[in-house]
């Protein structure tokens, strides 16, 4: 192979995509990640020496260093392409150290999208290894370390091992307690809606109570309601006294960022930050389409945090939207939206590589999640090109003396945009859309009937897992590719668990936070941490020095460490009685916090390692062996499941609930299953179907 090229990524998969485009030349090898890190069993860094991180070969990669090696002594060139953002320079420059290439030769190829006309033009103009973006990736990972080697070991003397401290799961955290506690200290209010129906001829529409004489006038109880209603004469027609007629343009959302398709799918697919970017990764690096396409990248880099589109793919998007859907569909100025305050910009938003690979012409190739977030992603950058939705709204006024109704209404007049896709926000807005009669100033209109109602305001909603990305975002807190990995560390840490797909604290999570919040104030402190990833940005941009970055944190941040070693004091996290004794030494048993959640132990350990799993009964009695009940089970990839409590002497499972009844048919047990909607019964050989619930 001697005089050819030798290319290093960091993913097998992307390898063998870009292998294909350069042809035999090339040679193209993956690092598989990282292959230099620091220790995982000291601090790694050189306090004395300008913060100097010690890296080390990650264990486990010897043997990709001494392929990478092996391969570089056959070649004349060595080309690094790693994944165009911090992270990828910092692994190329680490791929460069270990090969001991010169720093200043001209290595480094990006590209923003794997196909193949994009990755020949990267070739065509490589550069030399960006120490900007790598100093700003090790100050954040020297910070990172820092505070997790610091504060980590304290909870671990102060409260149990296996606890962990970060500088942004830790603002995560205190997000989800700071809703905890206001949820908790929120106090309801009482107040009543007054709507009503009204007739014109045959044509009947909804109004809601507005005011007297002109003003606003809120309802706080039912006194304030009814002494509205003898107000009201219903003998006599109310009047119509204005009507407004505009016409609204909606415009479509903007291609997705990191963040913003993370929440999306959460919403719309019901899929986990990491399951989306796992999906979307495999959509980026490329899949084999067959034929003469053979593999290709479908989608641009997933770890942006900007919605900016390139010349080439607005008109190529402007182009198929004339060919499918019609000239007036295709805008012909795009409605620009800002970017996200603090984005870098350094990426296109997350667009397909060509619309033309439509969804449809791509489900046979792609697995189930794939297709679904290639739909997502395909859908709503078309969308992004296409003309605004049109509305006819109206708004109308109501009055009977000094009382005064009002209703708003709207038709859609242009469907633009919507015709193809529309957001979970615009679904939300869409039911709001009311459709009236025609109506004219002096119009008599009747009273039908009223109807009172009385409310109470709500508590601010638990995070989802979107509200939470959207949260972090808004704050300034993390960047793109630290969304996933963040929330998943709280949950896996028992920090946070999920009810009804929703955040809720544990206690092991207050107490950490707590203590935290007390010693580490500026660690949870949004503006801080907000201002901390400011400066991280800016050594990108070689505004800053990192080294300098880390010193300003450090010096105060040492004090606090040394401080909070001495004041925090023995946290005991008392054991709560189980209310049955243990069946091996007869001693109480307690439910225990461990690292995957609760469980029931013995009192007397060590002396006694008696556990039992907490299981959770359905109240039905297994329809195998008729003697042990039915319990809610948990697979490895934290699946429910129902088997029976008698395993392994039973072995009856299902994925499905069982209801404790038969099928009239067949005899054989029935099972509920979620359809949209509602739940349905069903039985599992096709005899039996009933709807329990709409």
């Amino acid at each position: 192979m001697a005089g050819k090229n030798l290319v290093i990524v960091e993913s097998p998969a992307k390898a063998k995509t870009i292998e294909k485009y350069l042809g035999r030349n090339y040679k193209v090898v993956a690092s598989k990640g990282h292959i230099r890190d620091l220790p995982k069993s000291q601090m790694g860094i050189d306090f004395e020496n300008n913060y100097e991180p010690k890296y080390i070969s990650i264990r486990g990669k010897g043997e990709t260093i001494k392929e990478l090696k092996k391969q570089a002594k056959k070649v004349d060139h060595i080309y690094l392409a790693a994944d165009p953002d911090r992270e990828g320079e910092a692994i190329a420059w680490h791929v460069s150290h270990i090969l001991k290439l010169d720093p200043t030769e001209k290595n480094r190829v990006v590209f923003n999208e794997i196909t193949k006309d994009t990755v020949k033009n990267a070739f065509k103009k490589p550069r030399s290894i960006d120490m900007k973006l790598v100093d700003a990736q090790q100050a954040r990972r020297v910070l990172d370390r820092i505070v997790g080697y610091s504060i980590s070991p304290l909870l671990w003397q102060k409260v149990k091992k296996g606890l962990s401290a970060g500088r942004v799961q830790s603002v995560a955290l205190k997000l989800v307690i700071d809703r905890e506690n206001e949820i908790k200290a929120f106090v309801p209010e009482e107040y009543w809606s007054l709507d009503a129906e009204f007739k014109k001829s045959r044509s009947k529409f909804n109004a809601s109570f507005y005011g007297v004489k002109g003003k606003k006038l809120p309802l706080g109880d039912n006194d304030a309601v009814q002494a509205i209603l003898k107000q009201i004469d219903k003998t006599t027609d109310f009047t119509i006294e204005d009507v407004k007629k505009r016409e609204r343009k909606r415009f479509a959302a903007a291609p997705f960022t990191t963040s913003s398709l993370q929440q999306e799918a959460n919403r719309k697919l019901n899929f986990r930050t990491r399951k989306t970017m796992m999906q979307a990764q495999q959509l980026y690096e490329g899949i084999n389409l067959g034929g003469k396409e053979g593999t290709v990248g479908l989608i641009t880099y997933m770890r942006t945090d900007s919605t900016r589109i390139s010349t080439g793919a607005k008109h190529e998007a402007a182009q198929f939207i004339h060919d499918n859907y019609g000239e007036e569909y295709a805008a012909l100025k795009v409605h620009q939206t800002k970017n996200p305050e603090g984005a870098q910009d350094a990426h296109e938003a997350i667009r397909p590589t060509s619309v033309m690979r439509t969804p449809k012409s791509l489900k046979d190739v792609l697995t189930n999640d794939q297709y679904k977030i290639y739909n997502l992603i395909w859908s709503r950058f078309v969308a992004s090109q296409m003309t605004p939705a049109i509305f006819d709204t109206v708004a109308v006024k109501i009055a009977q003396g000094d009382v005064l109704f009002k209703a708003n209404g709207s038709q859609m007049k242009f469907p633009g945009f919507t015709k193809l896709y529309v957001s979970s926000r615009d679904t939300e807005d869409s039911a709001k859309d009311n459709v009236l009669p025609e109506l004219a100033v002096g119009d008599a209109v009747k009273l039908v009937k009223t109807d009172p109602a009385q409310h109470f305001t709500q508590p601010p909603a638990r995070y989802s897992e979107a509200n939470l990305v959207k949260a972090l975002e808004e704050n300034g807190v993390g960047r793109p590719s630290t969304y996933s990995p963040t929330i998943e560390t709280i949950q896996r840490r028992y920090y946070v668990k999920l009810n009804a797909k929703r955040f809720e604290p544990t206690e092991l999570g207050e107490i950490v936070n707590g203590l935290i919040v007390e010693f580490f104030p500026d660690i949870v402190n949004i503006d801080f941490t907000a201002d901390l990833e400011h400066r991280l940005d800016e050594v990108e941009t070689g505004q800053e020095d990192w080294v300098k970055v880390i010193d300003n944190f450090f010096k105060p941040f040492e004090k606090e460490v040394e401080k909070a070693s001495e004041q925090i004091e023995k946290v005991q996290i008392k054991d709560e009685p189980a209310g049955f004794d243990c069946d091996i030494c007869g001693a109480p048993m307690v439910v225990k916090m461990g690292r995957y959640g609760k469980f029931f132990a013995c009192s007397r350990f060590p002396d006694c390692r008696n556990t039992k799993a907490i299981v959770k009964e359905i109240g039905v009695t297994c329809p195998k062996c008729g003697k042990g009940q039915v319990i809610e089970r948990k697979s490895k990839k934290n699946r429910l499941f129902y088997g029976c409590d008698r395993y392994p002497d039973c072995d009856f499972v299902t994925w499905d609930k069982p209801v404790g009844r038969n099928c009239p048919k067949c005899e054989h047990y029935l099972v509920e299953k979620k359809i949209k909607g509602g739940k349905q019964v069903i039985c599992p050989n096709g005899d039996y179907e009933e709807t329990v619930q709409k």
